[in-house]
């Protein structure tokens, strides 16, 4: 017999209790005999008789234990709002890390399932160090007004809410990152009332979920994306219940395991005795529950609006009215904040390259002064590193490179640095491309650092370009890397990639450079930040080098670099963040978008 042992929870009442005993049912055959399973069952009122019954579903591989948690409930009274939280069974899988400190992971499962496939395979699925490993909710994904629902009222996108019908829950992540205490603090905030507990843990997990295979959470609604024979788990969600429907949708799974338990002739009779006023019930419910969405999303003082209000930086939120208005204008290579005034650089200011000794000074003491805020931002967790990701790819590198990044905040930059200080390359320097108006007009310490902390500005004036040009070339010629944010604009804590300017990959191309894609993920944090968000947890994801075909002209090597870039940008978006990458842009912008992917 092999360890460890595999927690599995259910939570019910002795009404619901004989749908919990089908679902046991089906996960004992199906689980493998290589482990031992204490299966606890978490209820405030279930009789002595029901319990027995249940008992009986026990062998050697499966333990079961009955656990009431009305103690327990008791002991957070006085920190709980006056709600139904001694009736809402669901909410007892909140509890589960706080009152079983001797799991490190647990998995918890609604009882209006069945499981097919073998739980200890999910259970020894290694979600690192997410609160939970669950599955998409495909209400939210199919139905648009539920969508809408999750991203204006719970702030979590639609692709990336979860249904916690099974959840591998992460214990150790769940008391450290104190789940149950947002719980609590967030229920006397605001009162969500479309999915209630499920509302809260998106909220609360917000990027810090480990998706797992959606077989796992096969609900019974819309469309299934693969053929239903491959479900690990079948989810009868919502009003679609198959002991109270003869044709539904995936029933027959259902009553294959009913069969093999003593309610099989009640849930027969059960299912013969829905009349047709509890049908016509459960159709007005589904209505309502959207008409509910509907109702929360036009709230003025809705979670989300609530929250602009009372924590979150108004100019921020402004901004992030101004990104989506842009995005859906199309106007990606627009700034949405204002950079200051800036004056024409001219070719007699600035020598790119071959700096005078006093320069070369300045640049010293900027490097100095930049480590040091760099150092202070990361001490003061305004600046956070998780994860460098095919950091590899930059020894990789025989000469040097233009590296592209996408761009969201005045210190991603700082994060691309020591990407490249991670990946120890002594004998190569790292520079940045910036914008003229940064380096001829920003003012002060900021200011300092852009004019003198190895930048390379732009320039609206011609002759300046070409001198610039040739610099880029020299610098790269000699083995040195180069930063350009291709998407030209700025768009605070922007995921998505927009689409690039050709300037970052004809530069490589006419120096017959590499491109080294660069993009940064992001996740929130722990850290509220100054300004009411939280601060964005990196990811640095580089890619392997793109090279230039140099039998083809200038333009086209060009192209075809800025082509790939994308495409490695777009996998990397889709993979981390489980969302196809689209755009609201409206449908006359579309074609222009289509024209570049």
């Amino acid at each position: 017999m092999k360890e460890p042992i595999i927690p599995i929870f259910y939570a019910c009442d002795d009404a619901f209790i004989k749908f919990t005993v089908v679902s046991m049912t089906s996960m004992i055959q199906n689980a493998s005999k290589d482990y031992r399973y204490v299966v606890h069952i978490l209820h405030t009122e279930i009789s002595d008789p029901m319990k027995e019954i249940v008992y009986r579903l026990a062998n050697e591989n499966f333990e079961i234990r009955f656990v009431d948690v009305t103690d327990y409930l008791t002991s957070i009274r006085d920190k709980l709002p006056l709600r139904d939280y001694y009736s809402k069974t669901t909410y007892y899988r909140l509890f589960i890390a706080e009152m079983f400190p001797q799991y490190n992971k647990a998995l918890y499962l609604d009882s209006d399932t069945v499981v097919l496939g073998d739980v200890s395979q999910l259970y020894l699925t290694d979600i690192r160090d997410a609160y939970l490993g669950a599955c998409h909710e495909q209400v939210m994904v199919q139905t648009r007004e539920f969508g809408t629902y999750v991203e204006k009222v719970v702030g979590v996108s639609r692709y990336n809410f979860f249904n916690a019908g099974l959840m591998l829950i992460n214990c150790e992540q769940f008391r450290l990152h104190f789940v149950l205490d947002k719980f609590i603090d967030y229920l006397h905030y605001y009162n969500f009332v479309v999915t209630q507990d499920e509302d809260y843990l998106n909220l609360i997990c917000k990027d810090h979920v480990y998706w797992l295979d959606q077989r796992w959470n096969t609900e019974t609604f819309g469309e299934i994306a693969y053929p239903i024979e491959q479900a690990e788990m079948i989810h009868y969600i919502m009003v679609n219940k198959p002991w109270h429907y003869e044709y539904c949708m995936c029933g027959d799974y259902f009553w294959k395991y009913a069969k093999e338990t003593v309610f099989y002739d009640e849930l027969k009779a059960l299912q013969q005795s829905y009349s047709s006023e509890e049908k016509a019930r459960d159709a007005k419910s589904s209505e309502n529950l959207i008409r509910l969405a509907i109702k929360e999303v036009q709230r003025e003082d809705n979670f989300m609006n609530r929250i602009n209000q009372d924590k979150r930086d108004k100019g921020r939120v402004e901004i992030l009215h101004k990104i989506e208005q842009y995005e859906l204008e199309g106007r990606f290579d627009e700034d949405v904040e204002n950079d200051p005034p800036g004056r024409m650089l001219m070719p007699d200011e600035i020598e790119y390259v071959r700096k005078t000794r006093a320069e070369k000074l300045k640049t010293k003491m900027a490097f100095k002064m930049a480590h040091k805020f760099i150092d202070e931002l990361v001490e003061d967790k305004k600046l956070i590193i998780k994860e460098i990701k095919g950091i590899e790819n930059f020894k990789t590198l025989e000469r040097g490179a233009v590296i592209t990044c996408n761009h969201f905040n005045a210190f991603d930059s700082f994060a691309i640095q020591l990407a490249y200080e991670a990946a120890e390359q002594p004998d190569r320097n790292f520079w940045r491309v910036i914008r003229e108006g940064n380096y001829t007009s920003f003012p002060g310490f900021y200011g300092f650092l852009m004019r003198h902390c190895n930048t390379l500005p732009l320039s609206s004036n011609p002759a300046t370009m070409k001198k610039f040009y040739k610099a880029v070339t020299e610098l790269v010629d000699t083995g040195d890397y180069v930063l350009f944010y291709p998407e030209q604009s700025m768009w605070w804590n922007y995921r998505k990639p927009k689409p690039l300017k050709r300037g970052a990959f004809q530069c490589a191309a006419r120096s017959g450079a590499p491109v080294l894609p660069c993009f940064i993920t992001m996740k929130d944090s722990d850290v509220m930040g100054e300004d009411g968000f939280y601060v964005q947890e990196y990811t640095i994801h580089v890619s392997p080098p793109i090279y230039p075909e140099t039998d083809l002209p200038l333009r086209k090597q060009a192209e075809l670099m800025m082509y790939k870039n994308y495409e490695y940008w777009k996998e990397i978006y889709e993979e981390e963040y489980h969302i196809p990458l689209s755009y609201t842009t409206l449908e006359d912008k579309k074609e222009q978008l289509e024209g570049f992917l």
